[in-house]
């Protein structure tokens, strides 16, 4: 294949990721990270921001996994303070699959405690990647300023990531368990249960944690 029959396929294929059928962005997407090029990394994740289909912004990020970590990264990083939620939430993601510890300062305290779930959910996972060794512990007494936040995925994001820093998470976990927040204290009780019996699930730890937390309290009160 010629040059120009590769630019002609690439500019259809760009074209493509703003289509009205999922199914055509789908195959732009799949076309453009078939054949990386430097150049529709900014479309790519110009798309991504935009894109209303999960498994379409799969396959962009997917695409962009595939082009340079010099060219993708940086801008993945601009794109961190963007306005738009999903913007941000969709780069996070990327960095994770990228997974260059280059990206590690962009992960700031005020994208882990983002208001918006989705976001704050792709910072924890990204930062859980990208936390250079020795930081698990500072990253984890900032994580465990989010426990109690939400609703049930959220928290089960916000376990998740804990519980993949490893065991430094272990005092910080029985520290929150004290916490005046009977929604603090039982996510840190149900963190560390899942930490415990990792085969328990999420569910069955949240319901001894809500013993836990009601046993305490009647002694308390006792």
């Amino acid at each position: 294949m010629t040059t120009q029959e590769q630019d002609r396929n690439m500019t259809q294929a760009l074209r493509g990721l703003e289509h009205r059928d999922p199914s055509v962005r789908l195959r732009a997407a799949l076309a453009v990270g078939t054949t990386p090029d430097l150049g529709p990394v900014a479309k790519l994740i110009e798309r991504c921001a935009v894109e209303p289909e999960f498994y379409v912004r799969e396959m962009l990020t997917w695409a962009l996994t595939r082009q340079p970590p010099s060219s993708t990264v940086p801008k993945l990083v601009d794109e961190l303070g963007s306005p738009q939620p999903q913007a941000r939430s969709q780069a996070l993601h990327t960095l994770s699959k990228i997974g260059d510890r280059q990206a590690w300062p962009a992960i700031t305290q005020a994208l882990l405690t983002d208001p918006d779930d989705t976001v704050a959910q792709a910072a924890w996972r990204a930062a859980v990647v990208l936390v250079p060794e020795g930081g698990q512990s500072e990253l984890a007494a900032v994580l465990a300023t989010q426990l109690g936040r939400g609703g049930r995925e959220t928290q089960l994001s916000l376990s998740r990531a804990l519980i993949a820093l490893g065991e430094v998470i272990m005092p910080i976990m029985q520290a929150a368990t004290t916490d005046r927040d009977p929604g603090v204290c039982r996510h840190a009780l149900a963190t560390r249960q899942l930490w415990l019996d990792p085969d328990a699930g999420f569910q069955l730890a949240v319901e001894q944690a809500k013993r836990v937390a009601a046993l305490g309290r009647a002694g308390e009160e006792g």
